[in-house]
């Protein structure tokens, strides 16, 4: 299901008619909200109704659009209003652009190492795992550098989508080492392009080029395991524990 915010992440907020409902949840075709997946965290959105509102719990994808779980029993009908925080859009977005920078660096300086896991969190920081064995810590200390490179060269950021046979075709699209990319009901899958340096499947949202975000730092090199290094980025200019 094609998500509004991929196709139209300036949207924060959408009226819609509720096509179902019960206490506490309502089914509506179209949300302007990211429910979360693929490390990123879900919007914090809220849902307003004639005589009410309430903050967004969790959304479920139905065959005939998203329900959308909120904080009170009531059981409401009519037409809602859903809207998008745009501070932690604009955050979340942010931390994934840097994610797919952080991926892409590692990628092309670490011999094609494959993604074992990533997650973004409130606080600013995200953490990024990689299949790495053996690999030098210094090295992956100074990654700090060729990232906050990739973000004074202002690359431009677009989606687009491919079939997804012929993604996986190509080296270096899908890049977990255990998940692939969902193929979607009409054989495509959502790419991600950052200019010439990067393209991979995602389904997240993003900024519309690299200078949009802030200079970063690495706050923290771990062995995850045998074959697993944990690398965690933070914001220069963010006071974080490491």
């Amino acid at each position: 299901m094609q998500l509004l915010c991929q196709v139209s992440p300036e949207v924060l907020e959408l009226e819609a008619d509720v096509l179902d409902a019960k206490p506490g949840a309502v089914l509506l075709a179209q949300t302007p909200a990211f429910p979360g997946g693929g490390g990123q965290l879900p919007d914090t959105a809220s849902i307003h109704w004639s005589n009410g509102e309430a903050l967004v719990r969790t959304m479920v994808p139905d065959e005939r659009g998203w329900w959308h779980e909120f904080e009170n029993g009531a059981e409401i009908s009519g037409r809602v209003r859903v809207s998008v925080n745009p501070a932690f859009r604009r955050l979340m977005c942010e931390l994934h652009t840097l994610a797919h920078i952080t991926n892409s660096v590692v990628f092309q300086n670490f011999g094609g190492a494959l993604l074992t896991g990533a997650q973004l969190s409130a606080d600013g920081t995200f953490r990024i795992d990689f299949d790495l064995t053996g690999s030098d810590a210094d090295r992956l200390r100074a990654l700090a550098g060729p990232i906050n490179d990739v973000i004074r060269q202002d690359l431009p950021i677009r989606a687009f989508q491919m079939p997804w046979d012929e993604a996986q075709s190509v080296p270096g699209l899908f890049r977990s080492k255990t998940v692939s990319p969902p193929r979607r009901a009409d054989g495509n899958v959502r790419i991600v392009e950052i200019g010439a340096l990067d393209r991979q499947a995602c389904g997240g949202t993003h900024l519309g080029s690299t200078a949009q975000t802030r200079p970063v730092r690495i706050l923290k090199v771990e062995n995850k395991g045998r074959q697993n290094r944990r690398i965690r980025v933070g914001f220069v200019d963010s006071v974080v524990a490491p």
